[in-house]
Formats: structure tokens, sequence, C-alpha cells
């Protein structure tokens, strides 16, 4: 069997993986998720996001894994870093980080063909108290999402838990960008919507693997790309933030491929 094809389709075009192949989502994801852990350590006031793009891009070789960014769509880079009231596919460079920044780091890598696929909040500095509070309402909301996750709910439901959170807290989900199904392709059905209602969606099944990723904005949801064709900002100029884990579906709720192996995917935590 084709190893990108391996399990069945739902009427929806989404992948149902067997108990078996959780095994390798859980190695690429542990080993994005360790990368994120020792890249804390390097975003530091006076560094350059290309110079955090270097190390990851070394740890994922040395790990002998491959970078799923690289080369993709003509992307070049091994991660994506967006600053301050950058959404998400900052491309990393010469900008120096200032005090008080806060950033999101995104990496994929593959291992034995399995992706694993995170992101996560990083401040440089001292964090200001609305930067710290977007923080903490973005890394709930994802939480909230994965807490709908178990067979017979839908994507709808997930969305309305992110939503529902995060704007009760009066704080915007970005629309323009979503969550995916992955596994042993990059990007695949379903998208996954940050917003939605009760009940809507295709239904959730024991064996799906997706990510969950809101970026949620302190002020309004809108976005816009910037002219190289990647960066994605708020139009508003307002503060955004990101938190993104990969899932598979189990018979009783999911697991989380993407774990912080030393407890550091919340910055002010571990």
């Amino acid at each position: 069997m084709d190893q990108t094809n391996r399990g069945r389709l739902t009427k929806d075009g989404i992948r149902i993986y067997e108990s078996a192949d959780f095994e390798g989502m859980h190695v690429a994801g542990a080993l994005a998720a360790r990368i994120l852990d020792d890249i804390a350590d390097h975003v530091t006031v006076g560094q350059t996001t290309g110079e955090l793009d270097r190390l990851i891009t070394q740890w994922v070789d040395e790990a002998g894994a491959r970078s799923a960014t690289i080369g993709y769509k003509g992307y070049q880079h091994a991660s994506c870093i967006s600053v301050n009231h950058v959404v998400c596919h900052g491309i990393p460079g010469d900008k120096t980080l200032k005090d008080g920044d806060i950033l999101n780091i995104d990496v994929t890598v593959i291992v034995d063909g399995w992706f694993g696929d995170t992101s996560r909040m990083y401040v440089a500095g001292k964090l200001g108290r609305k930067a710290e509070r977007l923080i903490q309402v973005t890394h709930d909301s994802l939480m909230k999402g994965i807490e709908a996750v178990k067979p017979g709910n839908t994507f709808g439901d997930i969305g309305h838990a992110i939503q529902t959170y995060a704007e009760g807290q009066r704080m915007s989900v970005v629309r323009d960008f979503c969550g995916h199904g992955l596994g042993r392709v990059f990007h695949a059905p379903p998208n996954v919507l940050h917003y939605g209602r009760p009940g809507t969606g295709p239904v959730l099944e024991e064996g799906m693997f997706f990510t969950i990723e809101p970026m949620i904005n302190i002020g309004r949801p809108e976005t816009k790309i910037l002219a190289d064709d990647w960066t994605a900002v708020t139009r508003d100029k307002s503060l955004s933030a990101q938190f993104e884990h990969s899932v598979g579906v189990t018979a009783k709720g999911c697991e989380i491929f993407t774990l912080s192996p030393a407890g550091r995917f919340h910055p002010t935590q571990g």
C-alpha cells in the first residue's frame, strides 16, 4: 500500500489512520516539541529571528529528520517566526528582537514519513501585561478546543469552544487561517476552523489526525498578507498570538502528539 494512502477515507475525505500509526505521530510530534523547548533559551533581546531559524534548521538535521517547510511552495526556512502583530507565516531574517516582543515559532518536521507540527509563544525580555493576557487567552482557547475532541462531536464543536471562550475574553478569532489534517502528508482535509456552530461540520472519528492552532488578536480579526506573499499581519496592527498542537482522536477523546517534553509549552510555565 502507498504509505501516504494508508487507512480509509470518510465521505468528507478525511483519512482514518490505524492504531499503530499513533506511535509514528508521537515520535514526530515529540521531536518538533523538543526543538521548540530547546529554542526557548535563545529567545533573547538582541537575538535575530534568522539566528533562531538557523539553530532550528541545525537541530532538525542533527536529529536525522527533515523540515517540512523548506522547499514548501518556495519557502526556504525551517520555521515561521511571527513577531507582535504578525499573525502567522513570519519569515525569519535580520529582525532583532526588542524588550517585550512576543513571538510565535512554528516548526514542522518529518520523521520516517510522519509529520510533527506545532507552534507556541515566546517573549524576549519582560512580558507586558496586555501581551501576557493575550498569550494566556490564546493558550486556553487551544485547550478548550482540544477538550471538545472526542468521537461523536463535530469540528464545529471545536471551533465553537474556541470562539466562545476567546470572544468572552473580549478578544477576536482570526478567520483567514485554520488548522488542518496531517499524518503522512503536511496538509490534508479537513480544514479545522477556530470558530463555528455546535453540531456542524464533519463528525469526529477515532483515527483522525489534525492540528488545532487558533490565532487570537487583541483587536479586530481581519488580516492582510504583505508583499512577500507569506507574512500575515493584523490589519489594525494589534497584537496577535497563536498556539498549535497536533492531535489524534482516540476511542474516548484524543492524544496530543506535540506535548512539550520539558513542560515549556506556555512561556511563563516550566
